[in-house]
């Protein structure tokens, strides 16, 4: 699976919005860790989670 992503990209949640902006941290196998304006540091399973782009 390819990721559409790569460090420092702008991401939201689309199933938690309220977390704010988030920018891409790191990217290991399907886990994509994310550092959100309101909520800090996620990891997230991108098999269960379809991170947007921001633009």
């Amino acid at each position: 699976m390819i990721l559409e992503f790569e460090p420092g990209d702008k991401v939201i949640n689309p199933l938690n919005k309220n977390w704010g902006i988030g920018q891409v941290q790191s990217i290991i196998n399907n886990k994509i860790t994310v550092n959100f304006q309101n909520v800090g540091k996620k990891v997230i399973n991108s098999d269960n989670i379809k991170l947007e782009k921001y633009d």
